[in-house]
C-alpha cells in the first residue's frame, strides 16, 4: 500500500503585501481594544495580555468561522482562510491551532511595540513573527506561512469583500492626476 499526494485544488494566490495589510488591520483593532487597559508601568500588564488574547481569539476565529474564512482585516482586502484539503472553511479546531500560533507571535509584537522607546532591544521579540510569516515569501506554491503549514490551511484571494486596497489604489491615481493639473 503506497501513500500518494493529491496536489490542492488551484486557488487564486495573495500577495504577500496584501496579507500584510489584513494582519495588520486585526492587529491594530486587537492592540487598540487591548490598549485601553494600559498603565503608564513597564512593560505589558497582565490584563492586557488577556484581553489581548481574548480578543485575538474572538476577531481571527469565532468571527473567521462565522464569516466565511474572513476576518475583518480579510474582509477589507478581500482575502479568506480555507482548509488544504477541503476547500472550505476550516472547523474551529484547526482555526484555534492556526491562531494561537499567530497570536503568540501578534502579542510579542505588541509587547514589543509597547516597550520599544523604554528599551530597544524589545525589537527582538518581533523574530517569532518575522520567521513565521517569512516562510510565505519562500513558498512559491501555495505560500503559506509556518501556521499555515501545521493547520494546513491557506489564504486565497475573494469576491465577498470591502475592496480597501483597490479603493486605495484608485484614490492615490485620481490625487496624482489631480496634482499634475
Amino acid at each position: 500500500m503506497t501513500i500518494e499526494h493529491i496536489p490542492p485544488p488551484n486557488y487564486p494566490r495573495v500577495e504577500f503585501g496584501r496579507r500584510i495589510m489584513a494582519f495588520g488591520i486585526d492587529f491594530l483593532i486587537v492592540w487598540l481594544v487591548s490598549s485601553l487597559l494600559g498603565t503608564s508601568a513597564l512593560g505589558i500588564q497582565f490584563l492586557q495580555i488577556l484581553v489581548f488574547a481574548i480578543t485575538w481569539l474572538v476577531l481571527r476565529v469565532v468571527v473567521v468561522y462565522n464569516n466565511q474564512g474572513q476576518s475583518l482585516g480579510r474582509y477589507a482586502l478581500d482575502m479568506r482562510v480555507l482548509a488544504v484539503e477541503r476547500g472550505r472553511v476550516p472547523d474551529l479546531q484547526t482555526l484555534l491551532k492556526r491562531e494561537a500560533i499567530i497570536g503568540v507571535g501578534a502579542l510579542l509584537l505588541a509587547i514589543a511595540l509597547s516597550n520599544i522607546i523604554r528599551n530597544p532591544t524589545a525589537i527582538l521579540l518581533i523574530l517569532p513573527l518575522a520567521i513565521d510569516c517569512g516562510t510565505a515569501v519562500s513558498d512559491t506554491q501555495l505560500r503559506q506561512a509556518l501556521h499555515d503549514r501545521y493547520a494546513r490551511t491557506i489564504i486565497v484571494s475573494a469576491r465577498r469583500g470591502y475592496s480597501l486596497d483597490i479603493k486605495i489604489k484608485r484614490m492615490l491615481e485620481s490625487l496624482q492626476r489631480n496634482v499634475r493639473r
